[in-house]
C-alpha cells in the first residue's frame, strides 16, 4: 500500500484527529451509547478536575495549555513513558517537562540543558543521614551542590535526562519524596524551623506539617490544582514562617477569655498570601483546633479546584477567586464541604504575636531544653557543596541532636547541642568556610535561583545579592541592625521582594536607542513579614545591576542620618518618611551624586 495519502485520506484523517481532540475535553462517549447520549460522568481521582475542566468548556472558556496537557495525559499515568525517553537522554516537550514537575523534575532550558529536582522536606527538618544521603545524589547525579531555598526546602540541580528517575529513586531510599513538588500541586509544606526547642512557641508545628503532608501526598485528587499552592504553620515562635505569604496559614494564637471559643491556643486560619502579585494573607477571624487543620484546609482546596481560573494562569492562584467572591462567600463554601459551621472569634479576644527576632536564625541561641543551644549557619544565598553538606552532616551527628532545619532564610540550623559543644561547632563551620555570625545585611539575604539556571529570571540575582552584600559590608560598617535584602529575578517572586526592607526585581534595562539591554532591576523598599507584615513600595524602575550597590548603599546612609535613634528600624524609617522624600534623600546622598 501506497505511503502517501491522498487528499480525501487526509481530510478523513484530520476530521478523526479532531473528534478525538474534542472528545478529550468534553469527557467523551461511554461505550454502547448512542451518538446523541450525554457524556459518561468522570469517576475516579481525577474527576473534580475534569469536572471544572468540562464546566469552564460549557461556560465558553477556554482551556489553557496547562489544562489540556493535564487532560491530555495524567502525569502520573504518563510516568513510565517519561521514564523511558529520558533514560535515552531526550530532552522533554514542554508538555512533558510539565509533566515531569509532578515527579519533582524540573527542565531548565534554554537557561541550562538539565533537570533541576525540588525535594519534599516539611517543616523542612531532615536527619544526618538524609542530608549526607542528598549529597551523594547530587554527586552521582547532579552537579555536586544543592541549594536551600525559600520554603525551607533544597534543591538539586544540573541532572541530565539520564539520570532524573535514579535520583527520584535514591530519594525514597532515603525515606524522601519529590512528589508533587512543581506543576499544580501544593508546594513543601513549612513550619517552624525551631518547633520543639523554642521557648517562646505556643505550638510545635512539626507533627502538623507531617500530617499535612501525608494527607496530600497520598490523595491523589489533590493533585493538578489550577495552580501551585502553599500552606504554611506558625507555631508563634521567635523565628518567623512566613505564613502571610502562602495561600492558607494557620497561626499558633491565644484566644483570651470572653470569647465564643473556650480560652487557650487554637489556630488562626488567614488566606490569600501571594507576596508576587502585591497580596499577603488576611485573617478571615475563624479559629481551629489544631486536630482540624487538615480538614478545613481540604475543604479550602476542593473550593478552589472547583472554581479557581483554568483559562488564565496569571489569574488562577486563590487569591482571585477570593478576590471575585469576597472571604464570606468563599468560607460559607467551604462551610458546606465541611457540613458544619466554622468557630469565629474576635481579633479583640486575640492576644497579640508574640515579637519575632530578625537574627534568631543566625548564630547560637538557647533551647527551652535546658543546656541546649540552636546554632544558625549563613549559606551564602543558599549555597552548598556536597563536601560541606557531608561535613555538615557528621558536625550535627556529633555535636547535636542529629538534625538539619531548613529555613525560609536559604540557611539551616543545628540543634540540641550542648553549651559545651557550642564553640567546636563553629570552628568546625568556619574551616568548612561557612560562618555563623553575619553583618546585619547578610543575615536578612535573600536570592532566587536568578538567570544561571531559571529562563524565567531576567538578571543573575545569586552573583549580584553576593556583591551587594560584599559592598555594603566594606562601605557601611556602621549598619547596626538588621535589614533584609531580597532580590528575585521575575514576577514569580521566588524571594518575596515585595516583603523585604529592601526588594529588587529583576528587569532588562534599556541602554541605547537601537533596544539593546544589560540586567538590571526594580527597587521596592519598606516591605515586611510576621508582625510588621507590608508589601514594599516601588522607588526606582530599571536600575542598572552595576548600580544595585550604590543605590542601596544610598537607602542605608540615608536611614542612618535620619532614623529616630537605632530602635527605629528600616521599614519603620521608610513608612514615616514616605517612598517620594526618600528618593529624594537618597539620591542626595554623595554614592549617587557621585554616580550621576
Amino acid at each position: 500500500m501506497s505511503e502517501d495519502f491522498n487528499a480525501e485520506q487526509k481530510r478523513y484523517l484530520e476530521g478523526f484527529a479532531s473528534g478525538i481532540a474534542a472528545a478529550r475535553l468534553t469527557g467523551g462517549l461511554a461505550l454502547g451509547q448512542g451518538a446523541g447520549a450525554p457524556p459518561a460522568e468522570p469517576t475516579g481521582p481525577d474527576a473534580i478536575h475534569i469536572k471544572a475542566q468540562d464546566r469552564t468548556v460549557k461556560a465558553g472558556g477556554k482551556l489553557c495549555d496547562q489544562e489540556k496537557w493535564k487532560r491530555a495525559e495524567n502525569p502520573f499515568e504518563g510516568h513510565n513513558r517519561l521514564i523511558a525517553e529520558a533514560a535515552a537522554g531526550k530532552a522533554p516537550k514542554p508538555e512533558d517537562n510539565f509533566r515531569w514537575r509532578y515527579h519533582g523534575l524540573f527542565w531548565l532550558s534554554p537557561a541550562s540543558n538539565t533537570f533541576m529536582c525540588r525535594l519534599r522536606i516539611p517543616n523542612g527538618i531532615l536527619h544526618h543521614w538524609q542530608f549526607s544521603g542528598i549529597a551523594d545524589l547530587a554527586d552521582a547525579h547532579g552537579g555536586g551542590y544543592s541549594h536551600v531555598t525559600t520554603r525551607a526546602n533544597l534543591q538539586i540541580r544540573d541532572i541530565t535526562p539520564e539520570h532524573g528517575q535514579p535520583l527520584l529513586d535514591g530519594l525514597i531510599d532515603l525515606g524522601l519524596s519529590a512528589r508533587g513538588s512543581g506543576a499544580d500541586n501544593i508546594r513543601n509544606v513549612t513550619g517552624s524551623p525551631v518547633a520543639g526547642i523554642d521557648a517562646q512557641e505556643l505550638l510545635d508545628t512539626r507533627p502538623l506539617a507531617k500530617s499535612w503532608n501525608s494527607w496530600i501526598m497520598n490523595d491523589r485528587s489533590l493533585y493538578g490544582l489550577p495552580r501551585k499552592f502553599n500552606v504554611a504553620f506558625d507555631g508563634g515562635g521567635i523565628i518567623p514562617v512566613l505564613e502571610e505569604t502562602n495561600d492558607i496559614g494557620f497561626q499558633a494564637v491565644t484566644v483570651l477569655d470572653g470569647a465564643a471559643v473556650a480560652p487557650g491556643v487554637w489556630m488562626r486560619l488567614v488566606l490569600g498570601g501571594i507576596s508576587g502579585h502585591r497580596d499577603l494573607a488576611r485573617d478571615t477571624g475563624v479559629v481551629l483546633k489544631p486536630e482540624e487543620c487538615n480538614a478545613v484546609a481540604d475543604a479550602i482546596l476542593r473550593v478552589f479546584i472547583e472554581h479557581g481560573d483554568r483559562t488564565n494562569r496569571n489569574k488562577a492562584r486563590m487569591k482571585y477567586v477570593l478576590d471575585a467572591w469576597g472571604f464570606d462567600k468563599y468560607l460559607a463554601a467551604v462551610e458546606e464541604k465541611l457540613g458544619r459551621k466554622l468557630e469565629r472569634v474576635d481579633p479583640a479576644h486575640v492576644a497579640p504575636r508574640a515579637e519575632t527576632a530578625r537574627f534568631a536564625h543566625v548564630g547560637v541561641h538557647k533551647q527551652v531544653q535546658e543546656g541546649l543551644n540552636w546554632i544558625g549557619v549563613i549559606l551564602p544565598v543558599g549555597k552548598m557543596t556536597t563536601d560541606q553538606m557531608r561535613a555538615l552532616a557528621d558536625i550535627a551527628k556529633e555535636c547535636g541532636d542529629g538534625q538539619i532545619r531548613m529555613t525560609v532564610w536559604q540557611n539551616f540550623l543545628f540543634s540540641g547541642v550542648p553549651d559545651a559543644k557550642v564553640a567546636e561547632v563553629e570552628a568546625r563551620v568556619a574551616a568548612l568556610g561557612l560562618t555563623t555570625k553575619a553583618s546585619s545585611i547578610r543575615a536578612g539575604l535573600v536570592a532566587c535561583t536568578g538567570n544561571r539556571g531559571c529562563k524565567f529570571a531576567a538578571s543573575d540575582t545569586k552573583g549580584h545579592a553576593l556583591i551587594i552584600a560584599d559592598y555594603i559590608e566594606a562601605t557601611v560598617k556602621e549598619l547596626d541592625v538588621p535589614v533584609n535584602l531580597h532580590l528575585t529575578g521575575c514576577h514569580h517572586s521566588c524571594a518575596q521582594h515585595y516583603i523585604g526592607d529592601i526588594g529588587l526585581i529583576g528587569a532588562k534595562v534599556v541602554v541605547s536607542e537601537e533596544g539593546d539591554t544589560v540586567e538590571g532591576y526594580d527597587i521596592v523598599v519598606g516591605g515586611g513579614f510576621a508582625q510588621d507584615a507590608k508589601i514594599g513600595t516601588e522607588i526606582w524602575k530599571a536600575v542598572k545591576a552595576e548600580d544595585c550597590p550604590g543605590r542601596v548603599e544610598a537607602l542605608l546612609r540615608s536611614y542612618l542620618s535620619k532614623r529616630n535613634g537605632p530602635e527605629e528600624s528600616f521599614q519603620a524609617f521608610t513608612l514615616r518618611t514616605g517612598p517620594e522624600a526618600l528618593r529624594d534623600l537618597a539620591e542626595d546622598q554623595p554614592v549617587l551624586k557621585a554616580a550621576a
